[in-house]
């Protein structure tokens, strides 16, 4: 098995997944390609890709709610 920095791999269900930007981009492109090839549509795809985007994005938006109540001091109650 070929050592890759730390930074560069993270574990996702059991599976290493390179987290680099060529890894990002084959990834991407397999993904395209197995859609593309199971049928769907350029417009099919770009409703996929968008969803993807909006699961990110809420993801996201959590981890940021999350992270500052944690930094919020608290109050003490009188």
């Amino acid at each position: 098995m070929d050592a890759a920095p730390r930074s560069t791999r993270s574990k996702l269900e059991g599976f290493e997944v390179s987290t680099d930007a060529k890894g990002t981009k084959i990834l991407a492109r397999t993904f395209f390609n197995q859609l593309r090839a199971s049928g769907y549509t350029p417009n099919q795809i770009i409703g996929i890709a968008t969803e993807l985007i909006d699961l990110v994005s809420d993801n996201l938006r959590e981890d940021r709610h999350v992270a500052a109540t944690k930094e919020e001091p608290r109050q003490a109650t009188l």
